[in-house]
Formats: C-alpha cells, structure tokens, sequence
C-alpha cells in the first residue's frame, strides 16, 4: 500500500519504517529540511536501537523515501497518517492540538481521490471530529474517511512493539475503510495482534485510558516504596507478590523516580482535561499527577539524608539521566528537576549517559558531563543511579571511585543489595 507519515518524530519515523519493512510504500514528511537530509543520508534524529539499521535498508530498497513536500507526499499516498506532536498547552493541562489542525487544512487542498486520513498521534476524545470538520469545509466526505489509530509503542522497544503488538486499535465506523486497514495490519494480526474496531471517540479514549493506568501503577508502586522504607520491607518483594496475580501484572511495578517521557506526562494531564471539559472529575488521575509532581521532593529529601544534610561542595555523580533506558529522551525526566535543585544546593554534578551530553544542563556551571562511567564515578561523595541501563547493573564500584567512604544510592533497584553490603558500601534503594 502507498502510505504518508506527517511528521517525522517518535511515532511517525518508527511506524513508517516499520510500515516499509512490512513491505509498504511509505513516503515521510516533515516541514524541517535540515532533518529530511540528515534522514537521506542515514542519520537518525532519535536514539532507538535497531532504528538505523531499519531506515537505510528500507531507504535503499526504495520503499522508505523522505521529503518536506506534504503536497505531493498526500497526492501519492492512500493512507496518510498525523503523525504531529501534541504537547501540553502553557498555562495549561490541555494538549495543544494546533498542529494536528494545521496539517488537516494542508491535506484538505491536496485530496483528488479517496483517502483514508488517521490520527496516530495522541489526541482527545473528538479530535477526529474536529479533523473531519476541517477536511469536509473543502472536500466533499465521500472523497476521504477520518480514523483514530492509536500508538503503543514504548521508547526504547518501538521496533518490537510495532511488530508483536498486544493489540491493534482502530476507530471508524466506516466498513470499507475498516477492510482496507485490517488488511495492512494483517502482517501482524498473523502474529497474534488483536485487532479492535471501535467507534473513533473510543479509540481516541483507549489511548488515553491505557498510559493513565499505567502511569498509576507506577504511582501506586511508588507510594509503597516509600512504606516499605518505614516499615523495614523490601519493595520488591511487594512488586513480586502483587504482579503473580493475573488481575494485576508485574509490569510497571517497578519503584523508582518519577515517571516521565513524552506520553504519561503529558497524557495524564490532557484527560484531566478533557474530563473537566465534559463535567468529570477524574479523581484518582489527579491523585496520580500529584503524586508523581512530588516524587523527585521525595527522593532529594533523602539524598540530603544520605550526606546527613550536607550538600555543598559534595561531589554528586549521576549515572544515567534520560526518563528510561535505551532512548535519549529527557523529556519530563526526574533528572531535570534532581540535578539543577543539588546544583543550586552547592553540590558539584558529574553526569554520565550513554546517549551523551544533554543540554537541559548547559546553564549550570558546576554541572559536568563525563565522557566515561569511570571519569563520573571518580572522587564522588556520591553515585546515583538514576536510569537503568545495562551498562550500570555490573560495574566495579571500588575501581571506579578511589575515594574511600561514599555512597550509591540505586534509584532503579538495579545491583545487587547483598554483594554491595559485602564490599562494604553504604548502599541505598528504593523502597529498602
């Protein structure tokens, strides 16, 4: 099938690769030149492992092509995805909608046949609505159908999610749309995809129930960690005994910091909104935001503990700063709020990442990105593990650190408690 993807980012440059690995035609659009060149000659705007690979052998093979021309891209496609940001509006919980609009008008002057037109980034409930309402003001409804075809794709997994998804979600009420859309996710139906048609509202809705549920149990697991460090009990052990229940589900019963990224934040807020506009009080959401909001307070509170409440001058290094492992997404991370509040304390921050230098920490003079584990670990008062990544779960604390009498503090559970009392570490998790 001949496919476009308005938008480059996360989800349109992942779903298109994907889409064109599956066999696709897929051209991809975006209004930034300098990105389209960087694409064409290989280079990836996002870190996502397997992703480079992905786009220069479907780039090769000509079925994966990249352009900033919209008009021409809608003209040879049938299927045309939105695949455009929607971040929190400022002052404001509400998603700012106003580029999905923009590109609905854009296509509106280049429909010449049928097209099937889906929302594929995150939108609320009647967004579709509105999208059909702009397209129908030019373009007579029988030349175009409008579908809510949320994405699931976990950064740093997005390759995998896309092709052995749990489930495929696809909101139209439209029976000849609805055929061709099985048939281009027939590929991974095969695999054991569940296929949902619902209305479009519904679709719209799923996207957001589902990361406002998960960013709950995050919370909710979070809010036990901090028991278990009152009460003398291993978080763990409650994450374990509660995820064997198949009601519940071990996943996202992970303690640590805050969660972040460019979808639970943001997400959350937005059917906050979205309920309020509708005369809803969803309580337990809002319950969740805040709990989240306080959660860095909450760790920071117990790092000065740790330092016994002295932080100036202390040496503080950080292993890790994006929201999770395997992406370079600092998006909502915790480290942007822990890292400037220890600075401004008089603390003296080295961090590293896998990903490299990020530049949420330029304006800090006493903020320092090290090239390696070993030139962030050494003379520090401090080690915090602050995402999970691979590279940490096995590291030689005693090499790395000359100094005599420091502390980790494992934000992410990831070493192993026991061997680390051995060695006669003042060590630290969480909910421990």
């Amino acid at each position: 099938m001949k496919l476009c993807m308005i938008g480059t980012g996360y989800v349109g440059l992942v779903s298109g690769v994907c889409f064109a690995d599956l066999g696709n035609d897929v051209i991809c659009v975006d209004k930034d030149n300098d990105k389209i060149t960087k694409l064409k000659e290989g280079i990836i705007p996002i870190y996502e492992p397997g992703l480079e690979e992905l786009v220069k052998k479907n780039y090769k093979l000509k079925r994966l092509s990249f352009t900033s021309n919209i008009s021409d891209a809608v003209k040879k496609s049938n299927i045309i995805f939105i695949c455009v940001g929607t971040p929190t509006k400022k002052n404001s919980n509400a998603a700012d909608l106003s580029q999905i609009f923009k590109v609905a008008k854009e296509i509106s002057k280049n429909i010449k046949s049928f097209k099937i037109i889906i929302n594929k980034s995150t939108v609320p409930v009647t967004t579709g609505d509105e999208v059909e309402k702009i397209i129908s003001k030019k373009i007579n409804k029988k030349l175009f159908s409008v579908v809510s075809n949320p994405e699931f794709l976990r950064e740093g997994e997005a390759i995998r999610d896309f092709i052995y998804p749990d489930r495929v979600v696809i909101g139209t009420s439209n029976k000849k749309t609805n055929k061709v859309l099985k048939s281009l996710y027939s590929p991974l139906i095969s695999k054991g995809a569940k296929y949902i048609n619902t209305s479009r509202r519904g679709a719209e809705l799923i996207k957001y129930a589902s990361n406002a549920f998960l960013a709950t149990k995050i919370s909710f697991i979070n809010e036990l960690a901090n028991l278990c460090e009152k009460t003398d009990v291993n978080v763990e052990d409650i994450s374990i005994g509660m995820g064997l229940d198949k009601r519940i589900g071990g996943r996202f019963l992970r303690a640590g910091p805050a969660y972040g990224g460019s979808c639970f934040p943001k997400d959350t807020r937005a059917i906050v909104d979205t309920g309020s506009k509708f005369k809803t009080d969803l309580s337990i959401i809002k319950a969740v935001i805040k709990s989240n909001k306080d959660r860095s307070k909450l760790l920071l509170n117990r790092v000065s503990k740790i330092l016994k409440n002295k932080i100036r001058n202390k040496k503080i290094c950080f292993l890790g700063v994006t929201f999770k492992a395997n992406t370079d997404d600092m998006r909502e991370s915790s480290s942007i709020k822990m890292i400037p509040y220890l600075s401004k304390k008089g603390a003296k921050i080295t961090y590293f990442d896998p990903t490299g230098y990020k530049k949420e920490f330029k304006n800090f003079k006493n903020v320092y990105n090290a090239k390696t584990i070993k030139e962030a670990c050494n003379d520090s008062d401090l080690i915090i593990i602050h995402t999970e990544w691979n590279d940490f779960k096995s590291l030689n604390f005693e090499k790395l650190n000359k100094k005599k009498n420091f502390f980790i503090y494992d934000m992410r559970n990831i070493l192993q408690n026991g061997k680390i009392k051995k060695n006669n570490k003042r060590y630290f998790g969480i909910g421990k």
